[in-house]
């Protein structure tokens, strides 16, 4: 495969990235809105919280998983720069860097127990934060394992 040709499904998997990126930020305030799934996480961890101090919480967690998606677009926007614009070897590190954060960002929404022992996210939401890192894990291969141009000439 040449060099354009890879260079184009990797920027076409950092726009699938974005693209599911932007969903994933949606899914807690449709949740919000529709089901309370969150709400209901932090209501059965924290029985004696009051209606308010749950909406609260879930409030919270509202805008810190609208920060977290607005800095994932941003990451996606700055990894299809630096596919498009930057060295391979530049790019492939951005990239990765980006990738191993937002891998961090969604284990620790799945992992990490909040101090009522349960996790803080629900597993039903904190499962969406890795959708986004699928076409990530693709795009960082795929800069990480192309040849670069004196590679190619030295095998023609």
């Amino acid at each position: 495969m040449n060099s354009d040709k890879r260079n184009s499904y990797v920027v076409g998997a950092m726009y699938v990235g974005l693209v599911l990126t932007v969903l994933v930020a949606l899914i807690p305030l449709g949740d919000h809105v529709a089901g309370n799934v969150l709400a209901d996480h932090i209501a059965a961890g924290y029985p004696s919280y009051s209606q308010r101090e749950i909406d609260s919480a879930a409030s919270m967690y509202l805008v810190l998983l609208s920060i977290v998606g607005a800095l994932g677009i941003v990451g996606w926007l700055v990894g299809v720069r630096a596919a498009v614009r930057w060295p391979r070897a530049v790019a492939g590190s951005v990239t990765t860097l980006l990738l191993v954060a937002a891998v961090g960002v969604a284990l620790t929404g799945m992992f990490v127990p909040d101090t009522s022992g349960d996790t803080g996210l629900p597993l039903s939401l904190s499962w969406w934060l890795l959708l986004p890192c699928v076409p990530g894990l693709y795009a960082v291969a795929q800069l990480w394992t192309a040849r670069r141009p004196a590679e190619q000439r030295q095998l023609a």
